[in-house]
């Protein structure tokens, strides 16, 4: 076994035995026996200077005093001092399997030797043995890809086309989402710190977000998570009526809000990332998918967090809501890193992208491809997907019982390896925990060696979607640094 991540079948077999369930927790952080390169670069100082005076004013940086990242190997980091970090946000939900996996750094390097670049206008061999390899990977009709470089991109793109495909302009997305922050996609964006104040998001209209944590209805038998909400609920076991209730708000904006009787399109994550990890009630898109197409509109899957196997229980995270979309738009863990991303749809959709010339100069180049076969190989040969159930099923457990322990710590959700941990002043209120106790939480557990991500309107999520190589034996030196911070920041 190896102690920086790579997983094996024989060693995700081994994991309870690596840390059983007993509720102990490591004081030091596990151990790696990789060693970082000496830093011989720009000096921090300089560092700041550069990115204060020639990198863009909209850059904000992590922490009071920043990282400086130097080095990554798996589920490590490693910054210009040599000291360790263990990465629970994965370059934000973006590195797959493991920094520098060595599998995937071989294919690129292999690639690079031969071909860099060429325009996909000729041929080269791997771009159709990445893409039907990757098309192997999707449910029913999914058969047609294009590829491009960010998610984004492909997001854009899919709003295109579904446009092109049933000629109405109208769309819906739901509050809280984010789906890049493009001009174009700025509408389908709902949350207000990542809009300008400037004309955008034509034809495009928000519904109510299902949130069974904040939203108005919402209970402790909504979620497909190991984690349920505090909120009481008088729904059976297995029941959810949240579910309907906010299906009642799409078919709401429906009726007064699309031309009559037409939808273009309809958008949804998953579970949705930068908006916190919210997690919709288990008998909510499948219902809105039928209404939308029912007047004749494509479902549109973000899959640009949850795909890839990171839910789990599922390659793709739509599979756990029991629907097929119409569209599906992939990135990030696509490339482990690697600018990547892909639009996967039905030859009829794909179909009306042929009444004007459509070509993406770098989507699907060589060494692109090259890395997003490797890392398809990595999540099979390594059973990825089943270690992503068992030590995030772990870790949302043992985050749920912070969650009972500390009052500050409102609601922990997810499933896999893509959680949530929503603060809170208090779980009467749910009021949002205040920036500075959030910075002061944050900051401590990197101090400790941890890295979190933070998302959600109000910035009092803690976004877990680490590098899918994670341990359970880092599940519990994470708890140990963060049970040392809740303690240090909470007078409960």
């Amino acid at each position: 076994m190896r102690r920086c991540g790579l997983l094996t079948r024989k060693v995700y077999e081994s994991l309870d035995k690596v840390a059983p369930r007993c509720g102990c927790a490591l004081s030091t952080m596990p151990p790696c026996d990789f060693k970082p390169d000496p830093y011989t670069g720009i000096s921090f100082e300089d560092a700041v200077k550069v990115r204060k005076e020639n990198l863009s004013p909209a850059l904000f940086t992590y922490y009071k005093k920043p990282v400086m990242i130097h080095q990554g190997h798996m589920q490590w980091l490693y910054d210009t001092d040599g000291k360790r970090y263990l990465d629970l946000f994965g370059g934000i939900v973006t590195v797959s399997v493991g920094h520098c996996h060595p599998k995937v750094n071989a294919a690129a390097e292999k690639q690079m030797k031969k071909l860099w670049h060429t325009t996909n206008i000729y041929m080269h061999p791997t771009i159709h043995e990445y893409g039907k390899k990757l098309a192997e990977k999707m449910p029913g009709n999914l058969k047609v890809i294009y590829f491009t470089n960010s998610g984004s991109e492909a997001n854009d793109l899919a709003l295109l086309m579904a446009r092109m495909h049933t000629g109405v302009f109208e769309a819906v997305s739901l509050r809280n989402a984010y789906h890049g922050a493009s001009p174009y996609l700025m509408g389908l964006t709902a949350l207000n710190t990542w809009r300008f104040n400037c004309p955008t998001g034509f034809g495009i209209h928000q519904s109510m977000n299902p949130d069974p944590f904040r939203g108005p209805w919402g209970g402790k038998h909504c979620r497909d998570s190991p984690s349920q909400t505090i909120r009481d609920c008088d729904c059976a076991e297995g029941e959810c009526k949240a579910g309907d209730m906010y299906v009642d708000q799409l078919e709401d904006v429906l009726r007064f809000s699309m031309p009559k009787g037409k939808i273009g399109a309809f958008f949804a994550e998953s579970i949705q990332g930068v908006g916190g990890t919210v997690q919709f009630p288990k008998n909510f898109l499948k219902p809105a998918f039928e209404k939308v197409r029912a007047m004749g509109g494509v479902c549109i899957s973000d899959e640009v967090q949850t795909g890839f196997g990171r839910t789990g229980t599922h390659y793709w995270g739509f599979e756990g809501h029991d629907v097929i979309p119409d569209i599906v738009v992939m990135a990030k863990g696509i490339g482990n890193g690697y600018p990547m991303a892909a639009v996967i749809t039905t030859p009829e959709i794909a179909a009306g992208m042929g009444k004007a010339l459509h070509f993406n100069t770098f989507g699907g180049n060589p060494v692109a491809s090259a890395v997003g076969s490797a890392v398809l190989d990595v999540i099979d040969e390594e059973n990825i997907q089943q270690s992503a159930h068992v030590v995030g099923t772990y870790f949302i457990e043992e985050l749920a019982k912070l969650r009972d322990q500390f009052e500050i710590v409102g609601d922990v959700r997810g499933k896999g390896l893509m959680i949530g941990i929503e603060m809170v002043n208090d779980k009467a209120s749910r009021d949002p925990l205040s920036a500075d106790k959030i910075a002061n939480i944050w900051e401590d557990m990197k101090d400790d060696g941890v890295l979190m991500g933070k998302g959600g309107l109000y910035g009092n999520v803690f976004r877990v979607k680490p590098p899918m190589c994670v341990t359970k034996e880092d599940v519990d030196f994470t708890i140990s640094v963060f049970r040392d911070a809740l303690q240090k920041n909470s007078n409960k």
